[in-house]
């Protein structure tokens, strides 16, 4: 007896559409437009700086304001996977004292450059590691392990230097950081790349989205079965890699390792990347935002040292500064326009502050049902 057999076609294989296309790069203009109050704000100190200062918009000042900026934005993308993570690194600004001094000391003793960059690299790392180790299985909290950390780094580089200068004279080393293709620095090139990379991993990998959901919701992250252990190791080891990268490029610069290399660097990159609109609890933000964010206080900070602000003024700056981005990109931001119009209503139609005449301040529901008639009424009429 024959049988009746239903021939299957083989699958196909799925190719990008161009709805596809269209939905991707409608996501990335998007995200462009998520950053509109960063360009905006930049904008605003671009025409300032211009307007006080008949320096600022030179080429030779704005190609130096890049070089400044590109450390602190390498630290500051490292900075951010671990805050979106809902973590802090303390540790970064010595990890990349250790990594200029090793650096250093290798290139001494006739190691070629690229090897002596793998072992700084390698050692940076090496320390991120044992930060994630720390808190994964110690159980201790992140701003805990990594100050101590950056304590036992910074020792670690003045024992390495033992007192004498490590002078870098290897000029491929120094090429490498130092020059750059056509009018790009290298420093702001390495800046960039680095900037790319991560953007890409934090929205288009597995990786990526698996930070964003254990800085999210981590007892969520858990209770789904991701590798939360792993992921964090991974951030902090990200995290100390970038700043080994960063007091390399400082030692190219510098033409030297020392021990005092990135001395206050790491409140610089956790200030970018608030700045630049990711919040202490994690879940939100991308490293292009902290990158921006850092460009915009080395910006404010070039300003004022042209116009010959001493330094401790400039703390005063920057600290404000950055208490108005949390101010401005947090919940309590957002609800500042709405508290101030309930206060102006109430003011209208009972004629005294919303807090007059009740105990600790509070509105009497009686008080408040009666405002909302009298807007009702209001309106009708």
């Amino acid at each position: 007896m024959a049988t009746n057999t239903t021939q299957i076609p083989p699958a196909r294989r799925h190719t990008p559409s161009l709805p596809s296309a269209l939905t991707s790069l409608r996501t990335f203009v998007a995200s462009l437009g998520s950053k509109g109050y960063l360009l905006a704000v930049g904008a605003i100190v671009l025409l300032v700086g211009s307007a006080l200062s008949q320096h600022f918009m030179t080429s030779r000042n704005l190609i130096s304001v890049l070089i400044t900026a590109s450390v602190v934005s390498v630290l500051a993308v490292g900075q951010y996977l671990v805050i979106v993570t809902g973590g802090i690194d303390l540790s970064v600004g010595a990890v990349a004292a250790v990594s200029s001094v090793i650096a250093g000391l290798a290139l001494q003793q006739g190691t070629p450059w690229p090897v002596a960059l793998l072992l700084a690299l390698l050692a940076a790392g090496l320390i991120g590691v044992f930060n994630g180790l720390m808190i994964v299985y110690g159980g201790i909290t992140p701003f805990i392990v990594t100050l101590a950390m950056m304590s036992i780094a910074r020792g670690v580089a003045y024992m390495l230097q033992t007192g004498r200068q490590v002078a870098i004279e290897d000029q491929g080393f120094l090429a490498a950081f130092t020059s750059g293709v056509g009018p790009m620095p290298a420093p702001v090139m390495i800046a960039l790349l680095v900037t790319i990379v991560f953007a890409v991993v934090m929205s288009q990998t597995r990786f990526g989205r698996r930070l964003f959901a254990l800085g999210g919701n981590p007892e969520a992250a858990r209770l789904s079965g991701l590798p939360i252990k792993r992921d964090i190791i991974g951030a902090y080891f990200l995290s100390s890699l970038l700043a080994g990268l960063g007091g390399v490029m400082i030692a190219a610069q510098l033409t030297e390792g020392s021990a005092i290399i990135g001395e206050g660097y790491e409140l610089n990159a956790i200030a970018a990347v608030v700045v630049g609109g990711a919040s202490l609890f994690g879940g939100t933000g991308d490293p292009v935002s902290a990158v921006l964010g850092g460009l915009i206080i080395a910006v404010i900070l070039n300003i004022m040292d042209l116009l010959g602000i001493q330094a401790q003024p400039q703390l005063v700056v920057k600290g404000a500064v950055i208490l108005l981005a949390v101010l401005f990109t947090s919940g309590v931001g957002n609800k500042l326009p709405g508290a101030l119009r309930k206060l102006i209503f109430q003011n209208r139609y009972t004629g005294k502050s919303a807090t007059e005449g009740t105990p600790g301040g509070a509105v009497p529901a009686m008080d408040a049902a009666s405002t909302k008639n009298k807007e009702e009424t209001d309106v009708r009429q």
